[in-house]
């Protein structure tokens, strides 16, 4: 005799939607999630992001140079610190120490 399956046998898989589904969700609620995190960023550097991306749209705007001199003293060590002075170039480029040449995104910490 050959033994048939039951209903019960049937059903004890996962099937592909109900798989899919579940990863939907999952990656859904780690996006969100994940911008949520995004935008727990400091908001003292977040003033000096929009401070410096500010300075560097002035300086293309009008065309000369501008300075610009950030205190860095909240995250200043038992050794001291230093301001953060940023020159902006009519161009787009920026000079000055922790700060992206082309961006003028801070990219480190300054001693």
């Amino acid at each position: 005799m050959v033994p048939t399956r039951g209903p019960e046998d049937r059903r004890r898989g996962v099937t592909l939607v109900e798989l899919l589904v579940v990863l939907t969700i999952v990656g859904l609620i780690s996006g969100v999630s994940g911008l949520a995190l995004a935008g727990l960023r400091s908001p003292r550097a977040t003033l000096w992001a929009g401070s410096l991306r500010e300075a560097r749209a002035r300086a293309i705007e009008r065309g000369v140079a501008i300075r610009v001199t950030v205190d860095t003293a909240s995250q200043a060590t038992e050794r001291g610190h230093a301001p953060l002075t940023v020159l902006f170039l009519p161009d787009g480029r920026v000079v000055g120490a922790g700060v992206d040449p082309f961006t003028g995104a801070l990219v480190r910490a300054t001693r």
